[in-house]
C-alpha cells in the first residue's frame, strides 16, 4: 500500500510536469499558426509572456524544491536520561505497534505531538526518525491521555505515513513556487492553478485517511476511550494556550517585556481556570470541516473511535508531568532555544501584567490627549489642560470628539469614561494604584493596599456641573496628583498593528507607492517598481521586514489622522482623505495593479468606510 501511495503521489506530481510541456508545446504550435498570417516576430512577441512564464516559473520551482529541506520544528532534545520514563513509554507503545522506536525525542513549545522521517528511495525506504512533543501537552494531560497521543503519532511510524513526506513535500513546494512565480493576469497559471486544486484535494484526502488510521492504532496500544479522550482534550488545551498567549503574553511582548518563565504560567492557568475548561469539554464540537482540511472533523474522528473495540485496562489519570525528570527545569530550557524574546526584559508574570498594562493605560491616556489638542487647536495637550477647559466651561467642546452621534446635552457625562482613564493614570503615577494579576480572572486596577478606588465616581462628579473642585479634593485625599497623568507620546504610533492587505503601485498625490494596510493605518512605500510583478514583490519585501517597521522607515497615515474619507471607486479604488491637518491625500489605483492577497482592496475599503 506505501508503494501504492508513493507512486500515486510521483505520478500527480509528473502530471503538472506533462501540463507545463502540454502548454509550452501548444503555444511554439499557435506562434507556428500566427505566423502564417502575421509577422513571425509579432506572434513570438504576443505569445513571449506567456511561454517565459511556464518554462522560467516551473523550472525555478523545481530549483527551490529540490533544495528545500523541511524544516523541523524549533525544540529542546529529551536524551533518556532527562525523561526516563518518557523513553520507556514510547519504547513500550513500539512495541505494541511493532515498530521502530524514534532515534530522537524532542521537546517543543506547540500544543501538538509529531512525526518525522528522513526517508529514502523517494519514501520507499526508512531514515532516521523524530518525534517531537508538545510541553504544553505533557504539564496538563494525564499519562493516560499522553500516552493516546504518543500512540497516534508511533502509528504514522507503523503505517508508513512518514516515508510518503517527502515526496509529497517535495511536490507542495514545486507546485507553490511556480504558481508565486506566475503573476495572477498571466493565462499560463490558470491552467497550473486548477492543477494545484487538485493535487491538492487528493493529498488532503490522503492526509485525512491516514489521520484516522493513526487513530485506530492509537486506540489499539492505548485504548479508544483514551484515544477519544486525548482528542477532545487537545482542542480544550490549543484553545486555552491561544487565550493564554493572547490575554497575558501578547500584550506585555509588544510593550517590551517578556516572562520570566512562560510554561510555568500556561500551568498556573489551567489550573486556576479548570471549571471554564471543564464547561469546555462538556460540549461536543460541532464542526463540519472543509475536503481542504488535513486532518478529519473532530466529530468524524470521534465516531471512528466509538466504534473501535474497547479495552478493558483503567485509564491513568496520573499527570503526564511525571514522564520528564524535572517538568518545570524543562520548560525553562525550552524557553531559551524556542521563544525569542529579543531584548524585551524578562519578568516574572504579576510584574509583567504590571507593567504591560501600565503601558497599555499609558497609549490609551496618550490618544485621548492627542483628540483634546487636535480639538482645542494646540501642538499637544496634557492633564492641566483637561481641568482647564472643563473649569472655563468647555466640557461639550472637548468631549463632542469622542462621542461624534451624541447631542451637546449628553457629551458632558458620557466624557466621564475617558476622564476615568486619565484618573487612572495619575493614580497610577502617584504610587497610589497598581494592576493585580490574576490567572482566574482579567487583571485588576485597585490600590497598592488592594484597596478598590473609586475613580470612576470621581470622574462622574468632575464633569458634573459645579463638581469639577469637590472631585480634585477627593483625588487629593487619595494622594492623586492630576498633574502626574503626562503624556508619552504626541505622535500615534504603530502599536499593536497587525498587517490585513496591501497593494501595489498606487498612486499617492500622483506618485506610485506601494500601499500596505495595517490595522492601525496606511504605509505608502515609494517608487517601487513595475506593475508586473507587485505581489511577489511585495510578498519578498515582507519575508525581510514586518509590516511595522515599514511604517517607522516610510510615510505613515494613522487612521486616527483621518477626519473623512470619500470613495468615488471601489474597483480600481480611487479615494480621497481629508486629514485633521487640513492636508488631503488622493490615492488612485491601476488597473493593472496587483493585490496582496484577494481581499486586501476590500479590507481596505472597509476601514476607510468606517473612520
Amino acid at each position: 500500500m506505501n508503494t501504492i501511495r508513493a507512486g500515486f503521489s510521483l505520478a500527480m506530481l509528473a502530471g503538472f510536469f506533462v501540463l507545463a510541456a502540454v502548454q509550452v508545446a501548444g503555444l511554439v504550435a499557435l506562434v507556428v499558426l500566427l505566423s502564417t498570417v502575421m509577422a513571425g516576430l509579432v506572434a513570438v512577441k504576443l505569445l513571449w509572456p506567456i511561454f517565459a512564464a511556464t518554462t522560467w516559473a516551473v523550472g525555478r520551482g523545481v530549483w527551490r524544491a529540490v533544495r528545500s529541506r523541511p524544516e523541523p520544528p524549533t525544540g529542546l532534545p529529551l536524551p533518556a536520561d532527562r525523561a526516563p520514563m518518557l523513553w520507556a513509554t514510547v519504547r513500550e507503545l513500539a512495541a505494541e505497534a511493532r515498530t521502530r522506536i524514534p532515534e530522537e525525542i524532542w521537546l517543543t513549545a506547540e500544543v501538538n505531538a509529531a512525526v518525522q522521517e528522513e526517508s529514502r528511495l523517494l519514501g520507499l525506504a526508512g531514515g532516521r526518525r523524530r518525534l517531537y512533543v508538545g510541553l504544553p501537552l505533557l504539564q496538563t494531560m494525564t499519562v493516560g491521555q499522553m500516552r493516546a497521543v504518543l500512540a497516534h503519532e508511533l502509528g504514522h511510524y507503523s503505517a508508513r505515513h512518514t516515508r510518503l513526506s517527502a515526496p509529497a513535500y517535495r511536490g507542495r513546494l514545486v507546485i507553490a513556487h511556480t504558481l508565486d512565480r506566475i503573476g495572477p493576469h498571466n493565462p499560463a497559471g490558470w491552467l497550473f492553478r486548477a492543477y494545484a486544486r487538485l493535487y491538492l484535494l487528493v493529498d488532503r484526502a490522503g492526509s485525512r485517511r491516514q489521520e484516522l488510521e493513526a487513530d485506530l492504532a492509537s486506540a489499539r496500544a492505548a485504548g479508544a476511550d483514551a484515544a477519544a479522550g486525548a482528542l477532545r482534550e487537545i482542542r480544550v488545551l490549543d484553545a486555552a494556550w491561544d487565550f493564554f498567549m493572547d490575554q497575558y503574553v501578547r500584550l506585555g511582548w509588544e510593550s517590551g517585556y517578556a516572562p520570566a518563565d512562560l510554561f510555568a504560567g500556561f500551568g498556573a492557568l489551567v489550573a486556576a481556570r479548570r471549571d471554564e475548561l471543564d464547561d469546555l469539554r462538556a460540549h461536543e464540537p460541532d464542526d463540519s470541516g472543509t475536503r481542504w482540511d488535513t486532518h478529519p472533523p473532530l466529530s468524524e474522528r470521534l465516531a471512528a473511535l466509538t466504534a473501535a473495540p474497547r479495552m478493558a485496562a483503567p485509564l491513568d489519570t496520573r499527570p503526564a508531568a511525571m514522564l520528564l525528570a524535572d517538568i518545570a527545569e524543562a520548560g525553562r530550557a525550552l524557553q531559551q532555544v524556542a521563544i525569542d524574546s529579543g531584548e524585551r526584559a524578562l519578568l516574572p508574570w504579576p510584574e509583567l501584567t504590571a507593567a504591560a498594562l501600565a503601558a497599555q493605560l499609558q497609549r490609551e491616556a496618550d490618544a485621548i490627549f492627542r483628540v483634546i489638542a487636535r480639538t482645542t487647536g494646540r501642538p499637544a495637550a496634557g492633564p492641566a489642560d483637561v481641568v482647564d477647559s472643563i473649569a472655563a466651561g468647555q466640557l461639550t467642546t472637548i468631549a463632542q470628539p469622542f462621542f461624534p452621534t451624541a447631542t451637546r446635552r449628553e457629551v458632558g457625562p458620557l466624557f466621564a469614561e475617558p476622564l476615568e482613564t486619565l484618573l487612572r493614570l495619575a493614580a497610577l503615577r502617584s504610587g497610589v494604584a497598581r494592576w493585580w494579576h490574576s490567572w482566574s480572572g482579567p487583571a485588576e486596577f485597585r490600590g497598592v493596599r488592594g484597596d478598590e478606588l473609586p475613580l470612576g465616581k470621581i470622574a462622574t462628579l468632575a464633569v458634573t456641573p459645579g463638581g469639577l473642585q469637590a472631585a480634585l479634593a477627593e483625588l487629593a485625599a487619595l494622594g492623586v496628583d492630576v498633574r502626574r497623568a503626562a503624556p508619552a507620546d504626541t505622535a500615534p504610533s504603530t502599536f499593536g498593528s497587525a498587517l490585513v492587505g496591501g497593494l501595489a503601485n498606487v498612486r499617492a498625490d500622483g506618485v506610485e507607492h506601494d500601499l500596505f494596510v495595517l490595522t492601525t493605518g496606511l504605509v505608502l512605500v515609494a517608487n517601487p517598481g513595475k506593475s508586473d510583478n507587485g505581489r511577489q514583490r511585495m510578498r519578498d519585501l515582507l519575508g525581510t521586514t514586518t509590516a511595522v517597521s515599514l511604517a517607522e522607515r516610510n510615510r505613515f497615515v494613522a487612521f486616527e489622522e483621518i477626519e473623512s474619507a470619500r470613495i468615488g471607486k471601489q474597483i480600481p479604488l480611487d479615494a480621497e482623505l481629508v486629514l485633521y491637518s487640513g492636508a488631503t491625500l488622493r490615492l488612485r489605483e491601476r488597473w493593472s495593479s496587483d493585490e496582496l492577497d484577494d481581499d486586501s482592496r476590500k479590507r481596505l475599503v472597509s476601514l476607510l468606510e468606517n473612520v
